[in-house]
């Protein structure tokens, strides 16, 4: 394979080593190795690899030479040369001699999990800002490794070229190169982050709350955030379906407006590169007044897969209170769940914790009415006494609050608004100063 668009054609072999352990040792939450060779085949698929065979292979303990042992290298040269396979994905982090090591040993192209999902963000990015974060990712991993040519990121199609990118034989990477180009990059996401900031400021001035989609890959964010809001961003049943943030307006049931945005998936092992270099986008996530954490509730690891989003939320500066009293926990997909198991989810409509289908819309009123109810906390309720003939003012208060009741009389209107603070403020900075 001579470039990124012939991984289309790749045969593939998937591996997750498995490091056998006693139960003593196993932490908690520890997913099953099945269902982790499930996901690398999915994010193998991302990348419309075609998976021809696929394992767990089990370790006593990591080789320091190929991270797996002698005689499972051996067994899987032999399926790949029986099979034609042209790139072995292994679930795990590779170190650049492993890596070597394992392409000698198998005779093909061999990538890592950090690699593999680089090479996906690469090829899902569309926008400049998202191309510019990928691009910093996969030279940051690049330069740590001295192993590949950094010259292929400036192809204007999808992927990095881990896949299907020069092999061995090619030049080491130029260290001084690749540190301005990233300094170049860092300097134009700084930009980006500037401009975000100013949007961020208009968007206070109107202000309209942000509620922000998070979850792990493949929960389902998508397919909500189209659900909610009638629109058609790309959702699919793919792993990182969604890379770059996308937001729109959304009216709940009150009259409110809100802002809706979808984020991008996050995964266990997410690669600290993308961690950093995402920060830019991720801040959105910060800036949010609720956050929406959406889960597949019918994936078997639905609570491994909360704890790692968490984990990725807290190392990016989330406090506690946002994490708990600003989240609601959007239990969904509960349309793949068997009829006893869905009135089980369902019943569990705790605080703050909704069950719902956005595939069919099961739950999702209840959810507006929830998010209607916590952006409500603080709000205060005031009457209004104005002149018939002040349009402005009385349109301003439906526009920005939710009237409860309303009186015309001869010459005046009498409303009762419940609205923020802050647009009671604004509405007497503007018609009573």
């Amino acid at each position: 394979m001579d470039s990124a668009s012939d991984v289309k054609s790749g045969r593939a072999l998937v591996v997750h080593p498995f490091e056998k352990r006693s139960v003593a040792q196993e932490p908690a939450g520890t997913r099953d190795p099945e269902a982790r060779l499930a996901e690398a085949v999915g994010l193998t698929a991302a990348i419309e690899l075609d998976v021809v065979h696929s394992e767990v292979v089990s370790l006593s303990r990591v080789r320091p030479a190929t991270y797996i042992g002698g005689g499972a290298v051996e067994r899987l040269a032999g399926i790949v040369q029986a099979l034609e396979i042209e790139v072995a994905i292994v679930d795990a982090s590779l170190s650049p001699v492993q890596q070597r090591n394992l392409e000698k040993a198998l005779d093909c192209k061999v990538i890592d999990r950090t690699a593999l999902i680089l090479e996906i963000f690469g090829a899902r990015a569309r926008t400049h800002e998202g191309r510019l974060q990928v691009e910093l990712a996969a030279l940051t991993f690049q330069r740590s490794r001295l192993v590949r040519s950094w010259t292929h990121l400036e192809r204007q199609r999808g992927g990095l070229g881990f896949v299907g990118g020069p092999g061995e034989s090619q030049l080491e990477i130029d260290r001084r190169l690749i540190g301005e180009r990233i300094t170049r990059i860092r300097k134009e996401l700084e930009d980006v982050k500037r401009t975000r900031e100013l949007h961020r400021e208009s968007r206070r001035k109107v202000p309209y709350p942000i509620v922000a989609l998070v979850g792990y890959t493949n929960a389902g964010k998508s397919t909500l955030f189209n659900r909610l809001t009638e629109s058609a961003v790309f959702a699919q049943d793919l792993l990182f379906a969604t890379l770059d943030p996308t937001m729109r307006r959304l009216e709940l049931p009150s009259g409110r407006t809100i802002i809706l945005s979808d984020t991008v998936g996050f995964i266990s092992d997410l690669p600290t590169h993308l961690v950093a270099a995402f920060r830019a986008t991720l801040e959105e996530v910060r800036e949010a007044d609720i956050l929406l954490h959406v889960r597949d509730f019918s994936h078997p690891d639905t609570e491994a897969q909360r704890n790692d989003v968490i984990a990725v939320l807290r190392d990016l500066g989330l406090d506690e209170r946002k994490l708990t009293e600003q989240t609601i926990e959007v239990l969904n997909k509960i349309d793949l769940l068997g009829l006893p198991e869905r009135g089980e989810a369902l019943a569990k409509g705790m605080s703050r914790k909704i069950a719902v289908s956005a595939l069919d819309g099961t739950g999702c009123e209840d959810l507006l009415a929830l998010l209607d109810e916590m952006l409500g906390v603080g709000d205060v309720t005031r009457t209004f006494e104005l002149d018939a003939a002040n349009g402005a003012a009385v349109a301003w208060l439906y526009q920005h609050g939710q009237v409860m009741d309303r009186e015309d009389r001869d010459s005046e209107i009498h409303m009762k608004v419940r609205m923020t603070p802050v647009d009671a403020e604004r509405f007497d900075a503007r018609f009573n100063a």
